[in-house]
């Protein structure tokens, strides 16, 4: 039926509408189409668990770490951002590799080779360490969250922060999460893009970082124990580990079985890039985030940090609004990326222990002792917001604790990670076996000394 000229007229807009439609999807096909962006997409893809852990590794408690670093020593100990990355890669790709290669976590790996008992205690230490942790990450969150809406009660904001990570990590599908842990880490260029807006003498900071150097006292040492506890921690070591199995699990290997023979040379591939990338843009961030501390506060004669909500405070005067604002709102958003994967982390490697059934993956009636021990951690964690500890001393004991746990667990690690009988052709290479028995040997002295520098 022919159209009427008033009708004609009416469907003017629809057309031109529909155009600007087909237009848009013409446009966008040639831009996805595009090689480089082709890549990014990929390259997306591809990250996972490995950004997510790396991500986490900087929570409100390694921000707070970091920053004291900076205001205390300027430039002094920067190196520690490059000279912890090869050691944190290692020993996180060894991790990942096991999830991959034996299809089950790390607490069963080592309950099925080692004691039990050391396996207990190791599991209840970092049950407790990550508590100290939440807790930390819960106070830091809510003060975080003062300095923008400054009308908001402290213990309300606690109670707020805990329900909301406990939500995400029950009532959210995995395959959600797991995707909405990916974009929380996007939250981290908060910190690259406020180094950027202060004074940073580059010169001075490259001369810090190629030439390590550090005092033998004890306000350095205990920094710098905090920093490899931060960096090189054991509930990154279990957290990467099941979720190489989770991913496993989203792709349709629901059996050990399944999972032990499903992987390829393009898998470990794909999970090495995962895996490095993690690790860089973790010591990425420290590394900005003591520079930025280092040439404000540090210049500024501020030279004590106890929370990163204080670091983002005393920001303010000598990097102006951009940078506070930034680094406030940072804090809140890697807390709510750190506080399920620490939580979670701790429920795995109990729940393995102890054979219960597990997995975020599960709903809460099929795995109920399992997110029993998250909501158990982040009860624990908000009471520590209300006994009165002091913020640096939840710090010092949270990395005592890693200290003690870490070289352990490392030592499990590098064993399984070398045994062919486990791994197969998957297990370590030369290099990789040096670095993991170096981070052993290391981390064991560090802690060590830094206990006795804390109790004698």
């Amino acid at each position: 039926m022919k159209k009427s000229k008033l009708e004609k007229f009416f469907s003017i807009p629809t057309e031109i509408i529909e155009k600007g439609i087909e237009l848009e999807k013409e446009v966008k096909n040639n831009i996805e189409g595009q090689r480089p962006v082709k890549e990014i997409k990929e390259y997306w893809k591809i990250l996972g668990p490995g950004l997510t852990t790396g991500a986490a590794d900087d929570d409100p408690s390694g921000i707070a770490t970091y920053s004291q670093i900076g205001a205390s020593s300027g430039f002094g100990l920067i190196w520690l951002s490059v000279f912890t990355f090869p050691l944190m890669v290692t020993i996180q790709e060894m991790c990942a590799r096991i999830g991959l290669t034996t299809g089950v976590g790390l607490s069963t790996n080592i309950k099925r080779r080692y004691s039990k008992k050391i396996l207990y205690i190791s599991t209840f230490l970092l049950l407790f360490a990550n508590v100290f942790n939440i807790g930390a990450d819960l106070g830091a969150m809510a003060k975080g969250a003062q300095l923008i809406f400054p009308s908001f009660g402290y213990v309300f904001l606690v109670f707020f922060f805990a329900i909301l990570s406990l939500s995400l990590q029950i009532f959210i599908p995995y395959q959600k999460y797991s995707k909405y842990l990916k974009y929380l880490a996007l939250v981290l260029f908060a910190y690259i893009f406020s180094a950027f807006s202060v004074s940073i003498n580059w010169s001075d900071l490259f001369k810090n970082l190629i030439i390590p150097t550090f005092s033998f006292t004890k306000d350095q040492i205990i920094l710098i124990c905090a920093a490899f506890g931060t960096t090189i921690s054991p509930y990154l070591f279990f957290w990467q580990t099941a979720q190489e199995v989770e991913e496993q699990i989203l792709k349709g290997e629901k059996t050990e079985e399944k999972r032990r023979i499903s992987n390829t040379d393009q898998d470990i591939h794909k999970m090495r890039i995962d895996v490095w990338s993690g690790m860089f843009l973790s010591n990425l961030i420290m590394f900005f985030i003591i520079a930025t501390c280092g040439a404000t506060l540090f210049s500024g004669g501020i030279l004590n940090i106890e929370t990163a909500a204080d670091a983002a405070l005393a920001l303010k005067p000598f990097a102006g609004n951009f940078a506070f604002v930034l680094f406030a709102f940072g804090i809140i958003g890697v807390g709510l990326l750190a506080i399920p994967i620490l939580a979670g982390s701790a429920s795995y490697a109990i729940s393995e222990a102890f054979n219960w059934k597990y997995g975020l993956s599960r709903k809460l009636k099929q795995a109920s002792s399992f997110y029993g021990v998250i909501i158990v951690a982040m009860i624990l964690g908000i009471i520590l917001n209300f006994v009165g500890l002091h913020p640096i001393k939840v710090l010092i004991y949270s990395a005592v604790f890693n200290g003690i746990i870490s070289p352990i667990i490392l030592f499990f690690i590098v064993q399984i990670s070398a045994d062919e009988k486990i791994m197969g052709t998957f297990k370590n290479k030369g290099v990789s076996n040096i670095l993991g028995w170096f981070a052993v040997g290391l981390l064991s002295i560090i802690s060590l000394v830094t206990i006795v520098f804390i109790f004698l």
